[in-house]
């Protein structure tokens, strides 16, 4: 790599610590520690959801989908936004009820401290592993433009992240969130500028991409076991949104740092459409690759872009690209670093401890963003120990992952909303069965020679496991209240 590029990504690692450090403010308590005092403007939470979301994975894995098929992956963005909007109207107004500290606590005012506590657990795990996999996603690149090997690199993204997000909290994990975009949004629209030059121009690009059918958005199939369908996009692209932004603390944390509700939802329903053009543009980028005929079938889809960058950007460009690849990563770990001590501080710690003093939970919350960054640089390091599937991509590995615990999430908070007269084992019970039963569907594939009616769900393609899981979690939820009730009858009688 050119000394011109290890210069840009000099510049990239002081700019985003002086802006997160800069912007951080002086926290007094865990309310300004975690929710930014509750004064962050819209449209910076709206560009730290995106960077949160999207992560590296979208600047690793989408070029590759789109050199290796096409732009149907566009499908599950449009059940993004529907899933968004949905929250916006119906969720979140629970969240500005009274001042509520994580996306968990509404759950102990309508089934007690166990169901927040055992939610709370569930989203930790999650959040742990997911995370994992996509800080070892934002490392690859690194590793591969510097000759750096790939422990080296999550440690250097994964250190520099946890300076910023230790001193400020969430103030300045949303400021650097919202320069971190713009600058892999940047970087994304030079690669597409340069591969499609390579390719010809625009014109003769797409021309080609059309011909090879790889300019096709909708798949209008009903079929599980394809993963990019209209039909899977908007059932289970919008259920595995409204978990992930109604559910989530990672992104829930974001909109109570608003001012408002109004806000919240402007923050929320903007993000969407945000991540839909964001999607299209790497996509993109992938076609253009393809038609450049820099994307060899003999190349893993995860390594296309990487050695795009390495092989055909000019010095100075390559460098900017490699600080978007390493902005999306580094606005993964500072959110899951300051929501995993969130909720750590609030769901567990202060409902054990009895200690609730503003001042205390700084220094716990602290203490804790400090053993959660060391914690996921170790998941990513795990999941580069275990090696990954060369032919799955890692953006699917990673939705995959979180989709498991998604639809046991937003179950619970569906019957949080309804009148039915739950109590919290009952819940609590539910959430795990469906846990359980969604674990067994996503490794039918490994543990159907052991138990062979698993096959039938071997296939089933990752955007259905949200609508499965919550469904599961209700039916068992459900299935257990009928149970309870039926033995108090029993008992009357």
């Amino acid at each position: 790599m050119h000394a011109l590029d290890h210069v840009v990504i000099g510049l990239y690692f002081a700019a985003t610590l002086l802006v997160g450090l800069r912007m951080a403010g002086r926290s007094t308590s865990g309310d300004d520690y975690f929710l930014g005092a509750r004064d962050l403007p819209a449209w910076a939470v709206m560009l730290s959801i995106v960077a949160t979301e999207t992560s590296a994975l979208t600047v690793v894995s989408l070029p590759g989908i789109g050199a290796r098929g096409d732009l149907s992956f566009l499908q599950l963005a449009f059940g993004y936004l529907a899933g968004r909007m949905a929250v916006a109207w119906w969720l979140l107004p629970g969240y500005f009820q009274g001042r509520q500290q994580t996306a968990y606590e509404r759950l102990q005012t309508r089934f007690g401290p166990l169901a927040r506590q055992g939610l709370a657990v569930v989203f930790l795990g999650t959040r742990l592993l997911a995370d994992g996999v996509r800080i070892f996603a934002g490392a690859i690149p690194l590793a591969l433009l510097t000759g750096w090997d790939l422990a080296a690199s999550i440690l250097a993204v994964g250190g520099v992240t946890l300076l910023y997000t230790f001193v400020g909290g969430l103030r300045a994990v949303v400021w650097a969130d919202a320069l971190q975009l713009l600058v892999y949004l940047a970087g994304g629209v030079a690669a597409l500028w340069v591969a499609t030059a390579l390719a010809g121009g625009p014109a003769t690009a797409w021309a080609a991409a059309a011909q090879a059918g790889k300019l096709v958005v909708l798949d209008t199939r009903l079929a599980f076991d394809v993963p990019y369908t209209l039909a899977g996009g908007l059932i289970g692209g919008a259920m595995m949104s409204a978990a992930s932004h109604g559910s989530d603390h990672i992104i829930v944390q974001r909109l109570l740092a608003t001012r408002s509700l109004g806000e919240a939802r402007w923050a929320l329903v903007g993000s969407g459409l945000l991540v839909i053009l964001q999607f299209a543009l790497f996509l993109g980028a992938g076609v253009a690759i393809w038609a450049a005929g820099l994307a060899p079938l003999g190349l893993a889809g995860d390594q296309v872009f990487s050695r795009f960058v390495i092989e055909q950007l000019p010095a100075g460009l390559a460098g900017l690209v490699v600080a978007a690849i390493l902005a999306a990563a580094m606005s993964t770990i500072s959110s899951s670093i300051s929501a995993l001590a969130s909720s750590m501080t609030h769901d567990l710690y202060a409902a054990w401890s009895g200690r609730r003093d503003p001042g205390h939970l700084l220094r716990v919350g602290r203490l804790f963003s400090l053993m959660w960054g060391v914690a996921l640089i170790g998941a990513a390091l795990g999941f580069l120990a275990l090696g990954p599937q060369r032919d799955t991509p890692v953006v699917v590995l990673a939705l995959s992952v979180a989709s498991v615990t998604y639809g046991a999430l937003l179950g619970a908070l569906l019957l949080a909303a309804s009148r039915l007269p739950l109590a919290a084992g009952e819940v609590v019970a539910g959430v795990a069965l469906g846990l359980v039963a969604m674990l067994g569907i996503v490794f039918a594939g490994r543990l159907q020679a052991v138990l062979p009616w698993l096959a039938t769900w071997a296939g089933l393609a990752f955007p259905w496991y949200v609508p499965l899981g919550t469904a599961l979690t209700l039916l068992a939820t459900l299935a257990l209240h009928g149970v309870r009730r039926a033995w108090r009858r029993r008992q009357a009688a």
